[in-house]
């Protein structure tokens, strides 16, 4: 077995950081996680965790920028290859009740958003992620839109502003009372689509 070069085991050690800290964010929450535990459980030292990450904040936007391609990729897979609005709507509603509301997702957002609230540079970085989704949710639109002969009530931008807040809320009810029913976002879909 070849030895890895010096960026191949830092890119491990990045990964396997980025994977026990994610467990971790998402079982105990992000104020309960310290950079020791995750060191500690990855089997690092506190330094290994320092030359990969500046600082706590750093590893959590890591994390949620994983949790997010991870979900990306799966809302992708799910509707692509949808032949007709109906079935891509399914598609995505089954999508959206396996991951819209997952309480500790749901948790580790609002509470790293709501500790980032003064720190500028945290804001900043979530605001361009913030961006980021909204962009591939209006790309998707837009792609979708003219294969299915659709036009949108709006702006591509203004509707992936509107389905993400709505998504979020959702999540966020959804992770107080698992019973709320994910549909009311297909729903909303089916109304900016005119059926």
């Amino acid at each position: 077995m070849a030895r890895l070069t010096r960026a191949e085991s830092q890119a491990r050690t990045r990964e396997q950081l980025v994977s026990t800290a994610k467990r971790q964010f998402l079982r105990a929450g992000y104020a309960a996680t310290s950079l020791e535990k995750v060191a500690e459980e990855a089997g690092y030292s506190k330094g290994a965790v320092y030359s990969n990450f500046r600082n706590k904040n750093e590893l959590c936007l890591a994390v949620l920028d994983d949790i997010h391609e991870q979900q990306t990729t799966m809302l992708t897979e799910a509707i692509t290859g949808a032949a007709d609005l109906e079935s891509m709507l399914t598609a995505f509603q089954a999508w959206s009740e396996r991951s819209i509301g997952d309480e500790a997702w749901t948790a580790l957002e609002v509470e790293f958003a709501t500790n980032a609230r003064h720190d500028a540079e945290v804001r900043h970085q979530l605001a361009l992620r913030s961006k980021a989704i909204r962009d591939t949710i209006a790309g998707i639109l837009t792609a979708h839109a003219g294969h299915l002969g659709l036009t949108l009530p709006m702006s591509a931008e203004d509707t992936a502003t509107a389905l993400l807040s709505l998504g979020i809320g959702l999540g966020v009810q959804r992770a107080v009372d698992p019973g709320v029913s994910a549909v009311v976002l297909t729903d909303v879909i089916r109304l900016f689509a005119g059926r």
